[in-house]
């Protein structure tokens, strides 16, 4: 089961109000402003700043 997309339509990163988008195959909601990833657990996101890593893109030259 996935989550739902009205769901991932209204959700946004708790530290900087941005909306966030899902990755690793679902198992994460990435920020595009800040770059934390909030991990999904049993199809449920856990949005808490505390539960995020960060994962800052690398540039490809």
């Amino acid at each position: 089961m996935a989550i739902d997309s009205a769901l991932l339509a209204i959700l946004v990163c708790p530290a900087c109000k941005t909306k966030v988008v899902l990755v690793k195959d679902g198992a994460g909601l990435q920020c595009g402003t800040c770059h934390r990833v909030y991990p999904v657990k049993d199809d449920i996101p856990v949005m808490l700043i505390d539960e995020a890593t960060v994962e800052v893109p690398t540039t490809v030259r």
